[in-house]
């Protein structure tokens, strides 16, 4: 399979080999000349990867037609005026929030010192505007956290730690400044008995929020400041205390993830029980929680990984018939080019599919 997935890189991204997203390999039993032939998405109704978006994990018009214009005039209103209607609990505010900052980094990635220079201004315009502190601390995480051996690492997200206070102040039943310091404590790093202090004030807040548990594992992961063992108690207590229809119960796939060995040598590791019953309690939230969710995007993502990898074809384009379209998720966002390493996955997907009888016209609608 690591060969099949070298020369479909090669032909579907002119030569760009994708590594960073494959770094958990396995051994396969799919077809060259099928993988060949899923190159053309159009067949299944999918986008060409030149058009696949990289900012959300799914569609969300109302972001989508404010960010544009924010990135159009470098005008900060709309997406002030965005984050005052949606409401404070809602996972779609954090979702917000994060797309924001991201966008903001990505500007300034692009041109620095000048890109991202709305969020600047509209932190100086309206520094009573929660949804602006709240965006700038999620801002500040991100670019802290892109280099965590920077001299200037734990100076920017003590700074990310005064603006999330600031954003709780001036928003105290929001839970998102709570959850953006969560980035922050895993950064500086929080004792323990701090961080679960802070993640107190997230769960009175927001006691079943997706988001904040996604936020949260990664500090009890032993890449961070637990190990697997404290990670795997955190997920399956979340998972196990959901109420209906939420996303929690997809919790531990998110784990499991995160602890995979970096080199795999066991042919089975994805046929395994540990990943069975991680996968399936996914699908079973997928199944389970409201089409609407914004979280639920994410968790199909990650499916898509971990069922192409189980050679779980049939499940794995069930999931990407809802999420085509939109790669700002994990596993894909891991990888310098979000997009390419998708459009791989997806056409491993279709050419195992296609391997065992099925085609764009036995594709459950």
């Amino acid at each position: 399979m690591e060969l099949l997935i070298f020369l479909i890189a090669v032909v579907m991204i002119g030569g760009l080999i994708v590594l960073p997203a494959l770094r958990r390999r396995r051994g396969g039993r799919e077809t060259l000349r099928g993988a060949m032939r899923a190159t053309d998405p159009g067949e299944y109704g999918f986008v060409p990867r030149e058009q696949l978006d990289v900012r959300l994990p799914g569609p969300d018009h109302q972001l989508i037609e404010a960010l544009e214009e924010v990135q159009a005039h470098q005008d900060w209103q709309p997406a002030s005026r965005l984050l005052a209607l949606t409401e404070a609990t809602s996972e779609l505010r954090w979702q917000r929030v994060q797309t924001l900052a991201g966008a903001a980094a990505y500007e300034l990635a692009q041109a620095p010192g000048r890109g991202g220079m709305w969020l600047r201004t509209w932190r100086v315009a309206a520094p009573e505007d929660p949804g602006a502190a709240a965006v700038q601390a999620e801002f500040l995480v991100r670019q802290a956290l892109l280099d965590p051996s920077s001299q200037d690492f734990r100076m920017i997200l003590e700074e990310a730690r005064d603006v999330c206070h600031e954003a709780a102040r001036l928003a105290p039943d929001d839970p998102v400044p709570y959850i953006v310091e969560l980035g922050v404590a895993r950064g500086l790093p929080y004792r323990q008995a701090d961080f679960e202090e802070l993640w107190t004030k997230v769960t009175d807040r927001a006691p079943h929020h997706m988001g904040a548990h996604l936020a949260a594992l990664h500090y009890w992961c032993e890449k961070w400041h637990g190990s697997q063992d404290r990670a795997d108690a955190f997920t399956h207590a979340a998972a196990g205390s959901a109420p209906d229809k939420s996303l929690l119960p997809a919790l531990p796939l998110f784990g499991v993830f995160e602890h995979l060995p970096e080199v795999n040598l066991v042919r089975s590791l994805y046929q395994s029980d540990v990943v069975t019953k991680a996968v399936e309690g996914a699908l079973y939230a997928v199944r389970q929680a409201p089409a609407d969710h914004p979280v639920l995007p994410h968790v199909r993502h990650l499916l898509v990984w971990f069922l192409v990898r189980s050679e779980r074809y049939a499940d794995a384009m069930e999931q990407l018939r809802h999420v085509d379209g939109h790669v700002g998720a994990v596993p894909w966002s891991y990888g310098a080019d979000p997009a390419a390493e998708y459009a791989v996955y997806r056409a491993l997907a279709v050419a195992g599919w296609e391997g065992r009888g099925g085609s764009p016209a036995t594709l459950p609608k």
